[in-house]
């Protein structure tokens, strides 16, 4: 059995093959069992978590595990670990052990890419991205792969941060203009993309300012009361989800227009399995993309990284 790390993670991935690998991975039969969030705490201001993610199909079988502590960068620790376990399809041999941390943020972003490729205007050329965090280079990068993005407006609560941020995309990116912005109605408004990746526990901005034609990206957001958009956005979109079971059992952005009455599950358009069958013409429509992770991407994902290792 392989020992995968991060580095051997990082060194062999690129969004190119990772996207790929998961449209072509999410057209098949796999299955996807309900992932299952453990709370950790019943002190309602602690979310300290542990998860456990089963998936196969016809190659691998395989289970993803993870902790997170939000808390923990106060004492020196990272927020979450994961390890990612693969079995061989055919006689359940054990195969690798993978990093799962790396893992994630490639498939995370690459999942948000991959719904753009599907659902944003091909035209697109502003993207704005709210957040900072550890995925931030990630989803950025994910984003300019399959649409030529001409601007980035990255916009978070820490202005420094948000300049560090901006510095270092655009020694990656020297063709591209990022700047500092905003959350006010001209910035939004001019928004080809909106990619959300934050731990806001309220909207990020005003549904009223969307242009039609916006595609908007939420990613952050993984509890039943908090929500990175508001119910406008929701309910002027044609919604779309990675996967209905997980979103409609965790994520505020849906349930809590739901519970308002003014959305419903029979609405959201279709999952991340079914965007192969779409016919779509892009037109004026906003689009919604919310995704909670799959255990599917994290197999698709790993079992690239395992395969590059033979």
């Amino acid at each position: 059995m392989k020992i995968i790390s991060e580095q051997q993670v990082h060194q062999c991935l690129n969004f190119d093959k990772v996207i790929n690998a998961l449209k072509k991975g999410f057209a098949k039969p796999a299955g996807t069992p309900t992932r299952q969030v453990f709370e950790l705490s019943e002190n309602e201001s602690n979310h300290d978590a542990f998860a456990v993610l089963p998936a196969w199909n016809d190659e691998v079988i395989g289970v993803k595990s993870f902790t997170y502590f939000p808390s923990n960068s106060d004492h020196g620790y990272k927020s979450l670990y994961s390890k990612i376990m693969l079995f061989n399809r055919s006689h359940g041999e054990p195969l690798a052990l993978v990093d799962g941390t790396s893992v994630t943020l490639w498939r995370t972003a690459a999942v948000s890419a991959l719904a753009s490729q599907y659902l944003s205007r091909v035209d697109s050329k502003h993207l704005i991205f709210f957040g900072t965090g550890n995925l931030s280079t990630y989803m950025i990068g994910a984003h300019i792969s399959v649409r030529n993005i001409e601007k980035v407006t990255i916009i978070a609560r820490n202005h420094d941060k948000a300049q560090s941020l901006q510095s270092s995309m655009k020694s990656k990116y020297p063709n591209i203009e990022f700047l500092v912005g905003k959350s006010d109605e001209a910035t939004i408004r001019s928004a080809d993309i909106i990619s959300c990746g934050t731990g806001s526990h309220i909207p990020l901005f005003d549904g009223n300012w969307l242009s039609e034609g916006t595609h908007i990206d939420l990613i952050g957001n993984h509890h039943k009361q908090f929500r990175e958009c508001d119910t406008k956005s929701v309910i002027r979109s044609k919604v779309f989800v990675d996967s209905k079971k997980n979103v409609l059992n965790e994520a505020g952005e849906l349930l809590i227009p739901i519970a308002e009455g003014v959305f419903s599950e029979q609405q959201v358009v279709a999952e991340l399995s079914q965007f192969h069958e779409l016919e779509m013409r892009r037109s004026d429509d906003i689009t919604l993309f919310k995704s909670v992770g799959t255990a599917l991407s994290d197999l698709l994902t790993a079992n690239l990284v395992f395969k590059s290792q033979l």
